[in-house]
C-alpha cells in the first residue's frame, strides 16, 4: 500500500500538521522545522513499502529535521535510514560526524541515535528505512559508517546509488510479489556497500549465513497463504539447495510440510471464528490459506482440533469456545 501527500491541497494553517502526521505515522517520528510562514510550506511525496523496506520520496522547501534523544526511545523497530540525494544539497549529522550530500550521494543513519537533517534549500531525497535485523550487521560496524558521505567515487556506492534511485522511481509500478522479490537483494546491496567501505568482506557474507534460518522463517510467515509456497521456491529465493533448506529447518525440529499445515490450519481456525468472515464459506477460507481441496482441509482440521470446520464455527457462534480457542 502506498500513500501520496501534497500540501497544495491542504489549508496553509494545517500544512505543518499534515506533513507531521504522514511522516510520524508512515516513516519515523521526528521534529520538523518548516518555513516560518505557514502559507509557504510546500511538500509533496509518496510513502510505500518494498517488502520490509519503507520508502519515502519527498520534495519540500527548506526544513530541519531532528530525531531527538526523546524520540529515539519510541517503539520503532531499530532501523537504518539510507538517504539518497536527488537534487540540491543537504547535510546529515549524527554523533560527531556530518556528511554533506549532493546529487547521487547518500548517507546512512541510525534511528536508535539522535540525528539531524539540514536542508537549507529544500528537500529532494529518497529515504529508505531498513530494519537493522535485516542487515544483520554488528552495531560497532554500523557506527563507523553513519553520517558518512557515500558517493560516486566509491564503486559499490555508485552502483547502489543508481539502483536505489531506480527502485524509488519504479516501486509504485510493482506488485506485491515483485516488491518482495527485490527486498533481499536491496538489503544485500547496502550490506555490500558497508562491508566494502569498511574493508571487511566478511561482513557481506557472514550475516547471511548466521541469519539464514531466521530469514527463512520470516519468509514462510510472510507468504503462508500462497499456494505455490514450495520447498523449491523457498530454496531458490534464499539461494540454497532444497536439501540444505531441509537441513536448516531440521536444526529447529521443523518439518516443512507439517509446519505449513499447522500454521495454515491455525489461521483458518481464527478466521472461521471471526465475525468479519461470516459471509465466507469454509471452502473459501481454506482456499485463501493455501488448501486446494475442501475435503482434505476438513479432514486435517478435524484431526487437529477434534471437530469439523463447520462444527467449530457453530461452537464459536454459540459462545461455547472463544474465536481463538
Amino acid at each position: 500500500m502506498s500513500i501520496t501527500f501534497d500540501t497544495t491541497h491542504v489549508p496553509p494553517s494545517d500544512r505543518a500538521e499534515a506533513v507531521r502526521e504522514v511522516i510520524w505515522d508512515r516513516v519515523v517520528r521526528v521534529d520538523i522545522e518548516h518555513h516560518p510562514q505557514a502559507e509557504q510550506i510546500s511538500a509533496v511525496g509518496t510513502v510505500s513499502s518494498v517488502g520490509a523496506l519503507n520508502v519515502c520520496s519527498v520534495r519540500s522547501n527548506a526544513t530541519v529535521v531532528r530525531r531527538t534523544a526523546a524520540l529515539v526511545r519510541d517503539d520503532l523497530e531499530p532501523s537504518l535510514f539510507l538517504g539518497l540525494q536527488v537534487s540540491g544539497a543537504s547535510m546529515v549529522v549524527q554523533g560527531d560526524r556530518e556528511a554533506v550530500l549532493r546529487p547521487g550521494d547518500f548517507a546512512v543513519y541510525d534511528t536508535t541515535q539522535p540525528y539531524t537533517l539540514v536542508n537549507e534549500n529544500g528537500i529532494h531525497q529518497h529515504y529508505f528505512r531498513i530494519p537493522r535485523r535485516e542487515l544483520a550487521l554488528p552495531a560497532a560496524a554500523l557506527s563507523k559508517v553513519t553520517a558518512v558521505r557515500l558517493g560516486r567515487d566509491h564503486p559499490v556506492a555508485d552502483l547502489a546509488s543508481t539502483y536505489f534511485a531506480r527502485l524509488a522511481r519504479t516501486r509504485l509500478r510493482m506488485d506485491l510479489q515483485q516488491t518482495c522479490s527485490v527486498e533481499q537483494p536491496s538489503v544485500e546491496l547496502l550490506r555490500a556497500v558497508i562491508a566494502t567501505y569498511l574493508g571487511d568482506s566478511r561482513l557481506a557474507q557472514e550475516p547471511l549465513e548466521s541469519t539464514l534460518q531466521y530469514r527463512i522463517m520470516e519468509y514462510l510467515h510472510a507468504h503462508l497463504a500462497e499456494h505455490d509456497l514450495t520447498a523449491a521456491r523457498i530454496a531458490r529465493t534464499h539461494h540454497i539447495s532444497v536439501r540444505y533448506l531441509y537441513t536448516i529447518l531440521a536444526r529447529s525440529g521443523i518439518t516443512l510440510g507439517d509446519w505449513l499445515r499447522a500454521n495454515r490450519l491455525e489461521q483458518c481456525r481464527k478466521e472461521l471464528g471471526h465475525p468479519r468472515t461470516r459471509s465466507l464459506t469454509v471452502a473459501a477460507i481454506a482456499h485463501r490459506w493455501g488448501f486446494t481441496s475442501a475435503s482434505h482441509f476438513s479432514r486435517v482440521f478435524k484431526e487437529a482440533y477434534g471437530v469439523s470446520p463447520s462444527e467449530w464455527r457453530k461452537l464459536v457462534d454459540q459462545g461455547a469456545v472463544g474465536p481463538t480457542g
